[in-house]
């Protein structure tokens, strides 16, 4: 805040509930939208009545607070009751009159009688009485007038606030239970995988095959091929390979059983620094029974059909 105009909390809590004269809402507002530290407080009261009108709860206003609704409550216009003179100073006059020989008109060309004058004055200061009193009343419906409206707008507030943050905490519930779910299905997705490269090494049905290379001396490039037929699942694991120069691959083939049938690409793979290498579970079609595994190298990318000479084989 400035130096030339500093406001108080208090002054920003009546200028959030509009108790303040035109001349000070005017000033005040000037001199909020001037402060940014002025404008975050206002926000915070401003949340808090918004929270306040939402319970039901009610809390005693700070001294000076209440003092400056005091004085707003006692700007508002009042009746002043009249000051009627007493029966008793009007009969002593007419009492005078009569002692000093002055002859005394008749009650219809003066007025009402005694006891009409003191009728009449007893029903004029009633209405007075009841004339000040409605003025007094005026004054706090004036003022309900003021903080019904805020009242309306803080509730809305509340509301709005409240429903935005529903609306939040089922978004990021939803985003949440998104991602939880995605989690789960990856990690369905690798048990079953493990659970199928597990049945696949276990199976006592597996053909399991060692492919190596005619003629060389130890150590020579080894392959060993585990197949289940009626799964199309295939666990290839190689070592001792030669390094390939960066634009070849080495591809393993499955060489069908059956007559006729053309040898069906199972996998590409290139051996690390070791020499060693594998092909895990590559998709092949289910029933297949198998008469042979062989290892080509090929161009990177691979080939449809087998590039001569074999470098490994296995029956």
């Amino acid at each position: 805040m400035s130096d030339e105009r500093r406001i108080t909390s208090e002054e920003l809590a009546l200028y959030a509930m509009q108790l303040l004269s035109k001349e000070e809402m005017a000033e005040l507002a000037a001199a909020v939208a001037q402060s940014e530290e002025a404008r975050r407080e206002l926000a915070e009261i401003q949340g808090d009545l918004a929270a306040y009108a939402v319970t039901a709860d009610m809390h005693t206003p700070p001294a000076v607070t209440r003092e400056r609704l005091l004085k707003q409550v006692a700007r508002e216009r009042k009746a002043i009751p009249i000051d009627l003179p007493a029966m008793g100073e009007i009969r002593t006059a007419e009492q005078e009159t009569r002692e000093r020989g002055g002859s005394v008109l008749s009650e219809s060309a003066v007025g009402p009688s005694a006891g009409e004058s003191e009728a009449y004055y007893r029903s004029a200061r009633e209405v007075g009485s009841r004339d000040y009193l409605e003025e007094e009343t005026k004054a706090p419906r004036g003022m309900v007038g003021k903080v019904l409206p805020w009242i309306g707008w803080a509730v809305a507030a509340g509301l709005a606030v409240v429903t935005g943050n529903l609306y939040h905490q089922r978004d990021d519930m939803r985003s949440a239970a998104a991602t939880q779910a995605s989690q789960l299905d990856h990690l369905t997705a690798d048990a079953a995988a493990a659970r199928e490269v597990l049945d696949t090494m276990t199976d006592n049905s597996a053909m399991r095959v060692t492919l190596t290379t005619k003629g060389a001396t130890p150590p020579q490039p080894t392959g060993r091929a585990t197949y289940v037929a009626s799964k199309g699942a295939l666990i290839f694991l190689a070592s001792n390979l030669v390094a390939l120069e960066p634009a070849k691959t080495y591809e393993l083939w499955l060489i069908p059983a059956g007559e006729g049938q053309n040898p069906i690409p199972a996998g590409m793979f290139r051996p690390d620094a070791r020499g060693n290498a594998s092909v895990i579970m590559p998709r092949l079609p289910k029933g297949v029974e198998a008469k042979a595994f062989g290892v080509t190298v090929e161009a990177e990318g691979g080939s449809a059909t087998p590039t001569m000479p074999i470098v490994l084989v296995g029956e």
